[in-house]
């Protein structure tokens, strides 16, 4: 008896590791989390290749205030908790591991690809990335910026920043609640080009040189581990203005690129571009060839 978290991996049903296929398939209970994360597809298509339409979706309400409900029941049976990506890579997988684990249930990990790890197709090299940090949604009521100081400690370091973009899913309708009804928003997922704008405005507004908009060499995604995945490199200034498509999105803040993941970002330079990238990350408009590092 066990609860079981597996990684779904970034694309669709067939990203689930052999291992995790058979735990889904032989588990007595399936809960699928849709609220850290989103897959490309829904879940029915899931169910189809699971060979089962008994799969409870998890969203957020459920996982923060009921998830007593998805380990407990683990103490009689096998139960299958889904997450898109690996299941190690945010916080309330790991609130999961450990009140279940308080609670005397066995939990076993089943990994997979994620977009921590996936970010390295772009040829930036994983070991010299830093903290990550997450870019929640701006509005005129709430700008935090906390995620400014840590890509200002990678960037002083010499590191790179990934930075995961913030999602909107089931979000309730505040000015409807005091009404006294109960409506979701429409979900929301913030683009490479919003992450950009309000990284401009944050360096604006604290004006500590944690990066320069016109200068500083990012890496934008878009839909990583799909085959209509995007990558486009170049500054915050530029990337605004770049259609990246449909979600999901993140982003990369780059600390010092040395020679060899300067050639590797080369095919992802935004067209046109005759801007020249030296080996602390940063854009001059000179000639369009590379510096010695």
């Amino acid at each position: 008896m066990v609860l079981y978290i597996i990684g779904l991996g970034l694309h669709d049903e067939k990203d689930v590791t052999v291992r995790g296929l058979e735990l889904i398939k032989t588990s007595e209970k399936v809960f699928l989390e849709s609220y850290t994360s989103v897959l490309s597809i829904g879940k029915e298509r899931l169910e189809r290749f699971y060979g089962r339409d008994d799969i409870v979706v998890a969203d957020r309400d459920f996982v923060e205030c009921h998830a007593e409900e998805i380990y407990l029941p683990a103490k009689d049976g096998n139960v299958s908790f889904l997450v898109v990506g690996d299941p190690v890579c945010a916080t309330t997988h790991s609130d999961i591991i450990i009140r279940a684990r308080e609670e005397n249930v066995k939990v076993e990990v089943v990994h997979n690809a994620s977009a921590m790890i996936a970010v390295g197709c772009c040829g930036l090299q994983l070991y010299n990335f830093g903290q990550t940090v997450s870019i929640p949604y701006f509005d005129e009521h709430w700008r935090p910026m906390s995620f400014y100081p840590k890509i200002k400690y990678n960037r002083r370091g010499g590191m790179h920043t990934l930075c995961l973009l913030d999602i909107k899913v089931k979000e309730p309708d505040f000015e409807a609640m005091k009404r006294g009804k109960t409506i979701y928003l429409p979900p929301r997922f913030m683009t490479v080009n919003e992450s950009s704008e309000q990284l401009i405005e944050t360096e604006r507004v604290l004006n500590e040189s944690a990066y320069i908009p016109s200068k500083t060499l990012c890496v934008g995604f878009a839909r990583l581990g799909q085959p209509d995945q995007r990558i486009i490199a170049g500054t915050l200034e530029e990337l605004k203005e770049h259609d990246f498509g449909p979600p999901l999105h993140c982003m990369v803040i780059c600390g010092e690129v040395h020679e060899m993941e300067l050639e590797a970002l080369r095919p992802h330079l935004i067209e046109n571009s005759k801007s020249q990238i030296d080996s602390e990350g940063e854009l001059f408009d000179r000639n369009g060839s590379f510096k010695q590092c």
